[in-house]
């Protein structure tokens, strides 16, 4: 059991015996709090409209350009009394994602079969990237699935990751982006950089009864081109970023 503090010492600490304790709990609060942020991705002081975005660029966030103004969006939180609570660049992500999920709701009944193509190009995971860049610019893609046997799905590749393994091996290789990447491209290289290894496995998928609203979010940040569509594991098509803007014109035509 503790002991009790004497009548001298209480004196002798004066206010303090009544602030330690608090002082002490609001430390480990803030401690906690900031743990609680990392962990979640909240950011404190709220993000802004000046913070660069994931893009590294002077632009919002494509969810984030609605065409109302710092100002407007500072007004709407004071009204609500929730500038405490949100920051302004918070509140444009919620009123995007709302526009963006209202949007989902007037596609129609379209699904990604609809849409989707069907001929696909595909690669296997040993294919080299010489391979994958010829296919790129014969075709003009910007993906391409990867798949094994019986054309089970294992992943898929975007231009991106042919540039990223080019700069990642420049770096490496201490020499010039020009020459990395023609030596990421020689097919007289016995240890070449394969499909398998540059491929993207844990993106985002789709089937063929999948609502083309529920692939608007996927594409509409950026993060990806096209969302391959599955059948028990198995790729049967594809929707690119091109498909849904075509579908999506073709359904505001009809709607006018």
């Amino acid at each position: 059991m503790t002991a009790a503090m004497s009548p001298e010492a209480i004196d002798q600490m004066g206010f303090w015996f009544a602030l330690a304790p608090i002082a002490v709990g609001t430390m480990i609060l803030v401690v906690f709090a900031a743990i609680y942020a990392r962990l979640t991705g909240r950011h404190y002081p709220f993000r802004q409209f000046d913070d660069p975005s994931k893009h590294g660029t002077a632009d919002p966030d494509p969810t984030e350009r609605l065409g109302l103004t710092e100002e407007e969006l500072t007004g709407i939180l004071e009204s609500y009394r929730q500038s405490f609570n949100l920051g302004v660049e918070d509140l444009a992500r919620l009123i995007g994602a709302a526009e963006l999920q209202a949007a989902t709701h007037s596609t129609g009944p379209l699904t990604a079969g609809d849409i989707m193509s069907r001929n696909l190009i595909t690669v296997r995971p040993e294919t080299g990237l010489a391979k994958v860049a010829d296919l790129f610019k014969r075709h003009r893609f910007k993906s391409l699935p990867v798949v094994g046997p019986n054309a089970k799905f294992l992943g898929i590749i975007f231009q991106i990751h042919l540039i990223s393994q080019a700069r990642d091996d420049a770096l490496r290789l201490n020499r010039g982006f020009s020459s990395a990447f023609k030596r990421l491209l020689d097919r007289e290289r016995d240890n070449s950089v394969q499909a398998g290894d540059i491929m993207m496995v844990a993106g985002p998928r789709a089937t063929p009864n999948t609502p083309i609203g529920a692939l608007l979010p996927l594409m509409a940040d950026g993060e990806v081109d096209a969302v391959p569509v599955l059948e028990q594991g198995c790729v049967t098509g594809i929707v690119t970023r091109t498909d849904l803007i075509s579908a999506l014109a073709r359904g505001a035509v009809r709607n006018d």
